[in-house]
């Protein structure tokens, strides 16, 4: 959990943009029964675009320079002949080093939904001496362009190079806010219209080591501003056997990563999640924590999400493309419309990672207040009602927890709140990481593909 009702990134994207949303992304789905059985309603207005770049097809629709495309089973991207040689100074290390390089650039997407916000997501395989960055160009609603925007520098290990952030990115139109893209003012009615992804590898120079991507793509929002959601009518009850993590029994471990435990929430989940479709790390890739420490996999987590810019472990792009890291495994950042959307997964057996910031008095029998904070959502009871593996409990054995429906759908799906002192402030907006398996069953391609996600 972002410590109760400390200052989040999330409060400071507020005063800049307050993008959330209402529904959820992909084809209406009127009078087609769901996931669940029930009839969906027809949705004229999809405030959420999911694109992704997955197939052969797809990478061959790009513009190389010095890389190439891969078919097989999970088609990619890696160095062909590289480009050339450039320097990168890391700045949490300080230190210079030649890499050779190659670029895949996307073709241009057209949002069809003209965007307050941006969030990137990637799935990739980086072997040692080997990393990639990821960014953004695009064109606002005015006919102008955006610089090109650095959405991470990224490795799946941290010898190499630290993963990061980049801050102060801006041209005076828009901001990145650590992993989100972002409009400065809304209110003006300007959107972003279009974008543009590049990828560029890095290898060591003389080496035949290559990142593989496998995934990339963005979700692109803007609804417009709510302190209330619209309640949804209660589906089917069905709730998974998730593995159950708490953040609160790393307190005080390995406090170069965010302090510690405390701040885990988001690792944390995303190792419950991981661990529900069957992976885990080895003995091996665990050797460098503490043997004394119990479930040493959600400090193996805390250490490779870790963004060393934003200084914690709550960077989401990060969470999906730790997640990814898996063998067959992918992982995206979305943003879901309803319980109903999250019912439609659970249906199909894929848990989410839902974020959401909350009062103590907000949510019932939580215990604590937030201002940003993961946990998984596993099910829904009889009623209703939410089930959820909230990491900041006290043992594993408390994580299971139920809250009510209606409590919980507002407080994850608004985009405004007061805070304890009054201010208004920013909600995440359904925010949530899905991860699922590279090759899903139909009955999961149908599930996320009702929620927008391919």
């Amino acid at each position: 959990m972002s410590r109760a009702e400390q200052p989040s990134r999330r409060t400071v994207l507020a005063a800049a943009v307050a993008a959330a949303v209402a529904g959820s992304a992909g084809p209406a789905a009127a009078d087609t029964p769901d996931a669940t059985g029930r009839e969906a309603e027809a949705d004229p207005v999809r405030p959420v675009d999911n694109r992704a770049w997955t197939s052969y097809a797809d990478w061959c629709a790009g513009t190389f320079k010095g890389a190439r495309s891969v078919a097989g089973t999970r088609p990619g991207v890696v160095i062909g002949t590289p480009a050339g040689t450039v320097d990168y100074t890391d700045p949490h290390t300080g230190k210079t080093a030649a890499w050779e390089y190659a670029t895949w650039t996307s073709p241009v997407h057209r949002l069809t939904v003209p965007a307050t916000e941006v969030i990137a997501s990637w799935n990739a395989r980086t072997p040692a001496g080997t990393w990639l960055q990821i960014e953004l160009t695009g064109t606002y609603s005015d006919g102008t362009t955006t610089p090109w925007y650095v959405m991470g520098r990224w490795a799946s290990g941290d010898q190499d190079i630290k993963r990061t952030s980049v801050d102060d990115q801006t041209d005076d139109k828009s901001t990145v806010w650590t992993d989100t893209f972002a409009i400065d003012d809304p209110a003006t009615g300007l959107r972003l219209v279009s974008y543009r992804l590049r990828l560029t590898l890095h290898r060591k120079p003389g080496t035949t080591a290559t990142p593989t991507v496998w995934r990339a793509g963005a979700m692109g929002s803007d609804v417009p501003d709510r302190f209330t959601v619209p309640a949804s009518t209660p589906g089917p009850a069905k709730e998974l056997v998730v593995p159950r993590y708490s953040q609160e029994i790393h307190t005080g471990q390995y406090p170069e990563y965010d302090n510690g435990g405390e701040a885990w929430c988001s690792p944390t989940s995303s190792q419950m999640i991981i661990e529900y479709w069957g992976r885990k790390p080895t003995a091996e890739q665990l050797a460098w924590v503490d043997p004394a420490y119990a479930d040493p996999q959600v400090c193996h987590a805390a250490r490779f999400t870790y963004d060393f810019q934003y200084g914690g472990c709550g960077n989401w792009p990060f969470n999906a493309a730790y997640a990814a890291t898996y063998q067959d495994f992918q992982g995206v950042v979305t943003r879901l419309g309803s319980l109903t959307d999250l019912e439609t997964l659970i249906a199909a057996g894929i848990p989410a990672i839902t974020s959401q910031s909350f009062l103590k008095t907000e949510l019932t029998g939580a215990g604590y207040g937030t201002s940003g904070h993961l946990m998984t959502v596993i099910g829904f009871t009889a009623d209703g009602d939410v089930i959820a593996n909230d990491p900041f409990s006290a043992t594993n054995e408390a994580v299971r927890r139920v809250y009510l429906r209606r409590e919980f759908e507002n407080i994850w799906l608004r985009t405004k709140r007061y805070n304890a002192s009054g201010k208004v402030v920013s909600g995440t907006g359904g925010v949530c990481y899905l991860y699922f398996p590279a090759r899903p069953t139909a009955a999961q391609l149908a599930a996320l593909a009702a929620v927008g996600v391919r």
